[in-house]
């Protein structure tokens, strides 16, 4: 499925496969417990939400036995991305370097998350071309 086809979830669809990416395939009882250990959730309001993120192709349903299990039709770091990629376009211009700034700035950064985004650069630099300059390189002036 091309990034353009992904479906793109809810708040609260995305709340659901937070879950269901977190604990694997679940009953909509087990959803619903976990969703209400963050705030007051109805079990026939999830039970509607996983009911609709079925027929839109965001979770599959196993309906073999009286209690249905849903899972995850979506991955994970799939829908991220194009969470990120609509989220970098609307209200960033397209920069990484905006969206970055402004997640870094609106939250204290624990010690040990700004050193795995540290390593992330790092290696993300160790892959670039080095036939190709950086983005921050300065054109040689001779």
């Amino acid at each position: 499925m091309g990034k353009n086809n992904v479906p793109r979830p809810t708040e609260s669809e995305l709340e659901i496969l937070q879950v269901l990416w977190q604990h694997g395939p679940s009953t909509v009882r087990f959803v619903n417990d976990e969703l209400s250990k963050r705030r007051d959730v109805g079990y026939t309001t999830t039970l509607k939400l996983l009911q609709l993120m079925h027929e839109k192709g965001i979770v599959a349903r196993d309906d073999s036995s009286r209690t249905h299990v849903y899972r995850p039709a979506l991955r994970e770091q799939e829908t991220q991305g194009v969470l990120i990629d609509r989220l970098l376009e609307a209200a960033f211009g397209g920069s990484a370097l905006k969206l970055v700034q402004q997640a870094l700035g609106n939250r204290k950064t624990s010690r040990a998350e700004l050193d795995q985004i540290r390593d992330l650069l790092d290696s993300m630099d160790d892959q670039q071309d080095p036939d190709q300059p950086s983005p921050t390189a300065t054109p040689d002036t001779k």
